[in-house]
């Protein structure tokens, strides 16, 4: 791991995250209603659509929406018709960038994540330039002072692919993307609770961007995750918060 402060950089993701609560209700439900089409109502036998409702009930949303959702997703509701579809590109420095979607018009996606790419200063790719640089599969973080021993024994008896310490003393429990639901309830059962979890596309290499290349690479990543039909953006850009 390098020296940058893996916890420094999480706070400030998840208070990013945090002030922008109006816009994931509408990703939450696009997400439930699309993992229920692709794999079931069932949350028992689907593990995605598990996880958006977990993701959905973490942000307060009624009872309500996220059955009319799953409704929705198969079929017992009427509504629009979601593709999933992934872009990829070049931030600045190089970083490499993975734009998700869930779109009713993929021409209109297109333009959109390009233009954006092109005007803040990256480079949109093709198909598979990047992907190859990421892992799909759950994190959970664990404050530094953590008893470190107890974590990775616990976690490695949950199931977990894996647990590093950062060089600031936080811990991270990697897991599969499916099991990820699993291995937090069960390390919360023997009192680990994490303080940051998500299943992403975790970059295997990162790149350190500082100064006003931090800046700039924190815009494009705005700009597009702001766009109405952007799931997830992820990057291998670690940004300078100082």
């Amino acid at each position: 791991m390098s020296g940058h402060s893996k916890w420094a950089n999480i706070q400030h993701r998840k208070g990013r995250q945090d002030a922008k609560r109006g816009k994931a209700f509408t990703k939450l439900i696009k997400e439930v209603t699309v993992a229920a089409k692709m794999g079931g109502g069932d949350l028992n036998a689907n593990p995605r659509l598990r996880l958006a409702v977990e993701k959905a009930k973490a942000e307060s949303m009624p009872k309500d929406n996220i059955e009319n959702a799953i409704k929705r997703g198969t079929g017992q509701l009427e509504g629009v018709v979601y593709e999933e579809v992934r872009y990829e590109g070049y931030g600045i420095g190089g970083a490499a960038v993975m734009v998700d979607c869930l779109t009713d018009n993929k021409t209109r996606t297109v333009a959109d994540v390009r233009h954006a790419f092109s005007k803040y200063g990256g480079n949109m790719g093709t198909d598979g330039c990047v992907a190859f640089q990421f892992k799909h599969c759950g994190t959970l973080l664990f404050a530094p002072g953590t008893n470190e021993d107890a974590v990775m024994e616990a976690a490695l008896e949950a199931g977990a692919e894996d647990v590093v310490t950062n060089d600031d003393g936080s811990i991270e429990v990697i897991t599969g993307p499916w099991e990820f639901s699993n291995i937090k309830e069960a390390l919360e059962k023997v009192g680990f609770k994490s303080e940051f979890g998500e299943v992403t596309m975790k970059a295997l290499n990162e790149t350190e961007l500082s100064g006003e290349d931090s800046e700039r690479m924190q815009k494009l990543l705005d700009v597009l995750d702001s766009l109405d039909d952007v799931q997830e953006v992820y990057t291998s850009a670690v940004l300078d918060e100082e």
